[in-house]
């Protein structure tokens, strides 16, 4: 089956068709910039493009970076205040015309990873976390995606979330070593097994890329893999949350 995924990211938008019957890209995925300010507007627009770019007619699958009930934004997140409450399905669809069916991005990323990659066949909480702009953040027991997780937003500091201290966005901002970053994440890994006694953390995003040099920093107590699926985790699950739409068709 072939079907269509769009990642909505804090620096771009991307998005390909995808085959899952191999969780594999169709055709190399086209990327635009997140507009400034990421407004509703403007991001439609933006959606639109990369559609247009493939000649999509179908039903899209969306990951979106705040949390969504039913296709609407119920959190300002990273995301500009005008997106609150937006019925975002409803958006895109009368801006592109097709069908959409939007979710967290962050569980978009873990259906994928635990689809395809290293949560394939786990049992038990598998926490998936993706490090980019924010933290991301996908869990699921035996399989069974709980949506919504959104551990990047835990307190770290009086009001300050721990994704503002740990994120890849901030190693960039900061110039920190990779010492200094795996003490970061390191904090916020303990965090999490603190509140949620995974199982397993999949780690995915930035820290993929890195993995060789942060791993030795990390707890031994702490049950951590890194991610397979990579940069193409949030379209391959995009693509997988639209598999109803495309039946339905």
């Amino acid at each position: 089956m072939q079907l269509f995924g769009i990642d909505v990211g804090g620096s771009g938008i991307k998005g390909a068709p995808v085959n899952l019957e191999t969780g594999e890209l169709m055709e190399e995925r086209f990327r635009v910039e997140t507009p400034r300010p990421a407004l509703p507007g403007t991001m439609a627009l933006a959606v639109k493009e990369v559609l247009d770019h493939f000649n999509w007619k179908g039903p899209v699958g969306v990951g979106f970076p705040t949390i969504v009930a039913n296709g609407q934004c119920k959190s300002q997140s990273n995301l500009h205040k005008d997106w609150v409450n937006v019925h975002i399905d409803k958006l895109f669809k009368e801006v592109c015309g097709n069908n959409f069916k939007v979710i967290n991005d962050a569980d978009a990323a873990g259906l994928a990873e635990m689809q395809y990659g290293s949560g394939k066949g786990q049992k038990g909480l598998v926490v998936t976390v993706t490090l980019g702009t924010g933290i991301g953040s996908g869990v699921f027991y035996n399989g069974q995606l709980i949506p919504n997780f959104e551990l990047g937003h835990l307190r770290y500091k009086k009001n300050t979330p721990v994704e503002k201290y740990a994120a890849d966005s901030v190693r960039k901002n900061k110039n920190l070593s990779n010492d200094e970053w795996a003490e970061r994440l390191n904090y916020f890994f303990k965090y999490v097994k603190r509140v949620c006694s995974p199982d397993l953390i999949i780690v995915g995003g930035g820290a993929s890329k890195k993995w060789d040099k942060l791993y030795p920093h990390f707890s031994d107590d702490i049950n951590l893999v890194v991610a397979e699926t990579r940069n193409e985790a949030g379209i391959i699950g995009a693509a997988m949350a639209s598999i109803g739409m495309a039946k339905d068709a």
